[in-house]
């Protein structure tokens, strides 16, 4: 029905995937008899099933999240543990990864992604007002061409900026700066191609 009514973009928002990498999410799961590699392997396979049905013409990415509620997150921990299913099991083309603060790992996982997939590094946190440094960030962006060439790279917030209705705790100003800050970021890796 989308791919009829002209939508050649979806994004998938998805929390598990990355909360899976959490050892407190793991601990959890394994307390009440469930095994967190059984569960991604099974969520992939259905998540799988349903991308196998969009038009081939679709372009198909999934944000992972580790929560984004009022300005709070619900998970921690690398993607480690999850990236080589993650990244060559999913059948996903693109895939957005929060990446703004420590609690995320480092981009080592990233060595898993494959030569015909993509990454949008979400460098730029919608948790908290203070403007990011963009030689810091373009700092960070070096370091993950190191397992991903620069051209399968982009950047984006790590985060969409309101969860839920009374969104996060930043002012309509930040916002802007942020987006203009991933925008002025984006030129100067680039270009405006």
């Amino acid at each position: 029905m989308l791919a009829e009514a002209g939508c050649c973009y979806v994004q998938i928002d998805e929390t598990a995937f990355a909360k899976f990498g959490d050892p407190h999410v793991k601990s959890a799961l394994a307390a009440r008899g469930d095994d967190w590699r059984a569960l991604i392997d099974k969520y992939i396979a259905v998540t799988n099933c349903l991308l196998a049905a969009a038009p081939k013409e679709m372009y198909i990415g999934m944000h992972l999240c580790r929560g984004n509620r009022g300005g709070h997150w619900h998970a921690e921990g690398s993607y480690e543990d999850v990236a080589e299913r993650l990244f060559n099991a999913l059948a996903i083309q693109f895939y957005f990864l929060e990446y703004d603060t420590p609690r995320a790992g480092s981009f080592t996982p990233l060595r898993f992604v494959p030569k015909h997939k993509s990454v949008v590094l979400g460098l730029v946190s919608t948790k908290i007002s203070k403007l990011e440094d963009k030689a810091a960030l373009k700092r960070r962006l070096d370091e993950a061409t190191k397992f991903v060439a620069v051209d399968r790279l982009a950047v984006s917030p790590q985060c969409g900026f309101a969860s839920l209705d009374t969104g996060n705790p930043l002012t309509v100003e930040a916002q802007t700066r942020k987006l203009a800050l991933v925008c002025e970021l984006a030129r100067d890796i680039w270009g405006d191609t």
